[in-house]
This record gives structure tokens, C-alpha cells and sequence, in this order.
């Protein structure tokens, strides 16, 4: 199996935990990673490149998904629309409709790059928050879908729901040394996430595909 994966930290946990699912079920050898971005994955996934992955959750109706994805309860402090220019981020699809959604103009940011801006002192309108004030919802950015070995993603999707969302320190040193923020600062931030799609998350993407295909 051939599983995509996206390196920013929001995600971070579900590696951690994938590593350590592998090594106990003994179907490490049987899976492989292809890197990209959030839109390259998209377009992994549809050409089958890859079996499985967090996809934006724009694209999630056209797969079979898992109730695990990445979500923001209120503020997300990683999607923004900031000053300038209208200009989508060619690393999304989902936060790059949502400003169309939100009828936001200037320049969309996402992931890590966005995050470093916030803590640096950055400003712009916080696309989950502003999503939240308006529905008083969450808001779904990628969702966990397949197109092929279907039992054995459901099977780690549900064991990840299931477990402590724990991460040893030396993996937080070494990822906030790359991405140049602190290891409290990446704590912080995982505060903000959930991967449980519950009734209102679910509720909340219906919401915003149907707002989606009219624009």
C-alpha cells in the first residue's frame, strides 16, 4: 500500500502514532509514503498514485473516507487570509474555497508557513474562526479517504481515535528546530486540532460543500 503524507505539524501526531501502529501489527514492510503537498496528494489520490490519504476535505466526496480528519474547533492559527492581492495558495484546494466561501479578499497562507507567520507577529483573518463566528461550527480541512485497502485504513483509523495523542519530546525538539518555532509553541498549537469527526463536524462539511458549489 502506498500511503500519502503531508509534513505539516497538524498531522504530526497521527505519524507518530502511524510508526508505532506499523512496528506492533506487523505491516510495516507492506506500506510505503509518497510526500506532497495537501493539492499534490489530491491529485495522487485521483490518479491513484496512492491508495490512501488526508485529503482535502473539498475533494473528500469523491472517495470512501474514515471518520478521522483535521479540524478546528474555533481559531486553527495555521489557515489565514492576509493584506494584499487576491491570491490562492497552490499548496491547498479547501482553505483556498473557503476564502471564496467567506467572501474574503487578499492572499490565502496555509500550514506550517502560515503558523510561523502568526507566532511572528503576523496578522490576517483566521479562516476557521472567521467559519466558526459565522455557522458556530467546526470546520473540516482534510478528511482520511482511499480508494483501494479499504479494512486496513478503517482498521488504523479507528485504533489512532482511540489512542493517546502523545508525542516524545525529542520528536517535538526536532520538528519545531525545522519549522523554527519552539517545542511549547507546537504544543499550543496541537491544542487546536481534533481528528474525530463527530456529529457537528460532519454537519459542518455538508454545510460547506453545499455553499462551495455556488460559488
Amino acid at each position: 500500500m502506498i500511503f500519502g503524507s503531508i509534513s505539516y505539524l497538524n498531522l504530526l501526531p497521527f505519524q507518530v502514532f502511524l510508526k508505532r501502529y506499523l512496528k506492533h501489527s506487523g505491516t510495516k514492510m507492506a506500506l510505503h509514503y509518497r510526500k506532497n503537498v495537501p493539492s499534490q496528494i489530491n491529485k495522487a489520490l485521483k490518479s491513484r498514485q496512492i491508495n490512501g490519504a488526508f485529503i482535502s476535505s473539498v475533494e473528500s466526496p469523491n472517495y470512501r473516507c474514515t471518520d478521522l480528519g483535521i479540524i478546528a474547533p474555533k481559531a486553527v492559527y495555521s489557515v489565514f487570509v492576509i493584506k494584499g492581492e487576491d491570491k490562492s495558495d497552490n499548496e491547498s484546494a479547501t482553505s483556498n474555497c473557503l476564502a471564496k466561501v467567506l467572501n474574503l479578499k487578499g492572499e490565502v497562507i496555509i500550514g506550517d508557513k502560515a503558523l510561523k507567520y502568526y507566532l511572528d507577529g503576523g496578522e490576517g483573518v483566521d479562516l476557521a474562526l472567521e467559519w466558526y463566528r459565522r455557522e458556530q461550527l467546526p470546520f473540516v480541512f482534510a478528511r482520511l479517504c482511499y480508494n483501494s485497502h479499504g479494512e486496513l485504513i478503517k482498521k488504523m483509523a479507528k485504533k489512532f481515535i482511540n489512542t493517546p495523542h502523545k508525542v516524545p519530546q525529542y520528536i517535538l525538539k526536532r520538528e519545531a528546530k525545522k519549522r523554527g518555532v519552539t517545542p511549547k509553541q507546537l504544543l499550543w498549537y496541537l491544542e487546536h486540532i481534533e481528528y474525530r469527526l463527530n456529529y457537528k463536524s460532519k454537519k459542518s462539511l455538508r454545510l460547506f460543500l453545499r455553499l462551495k458549489s455556488r460559488k
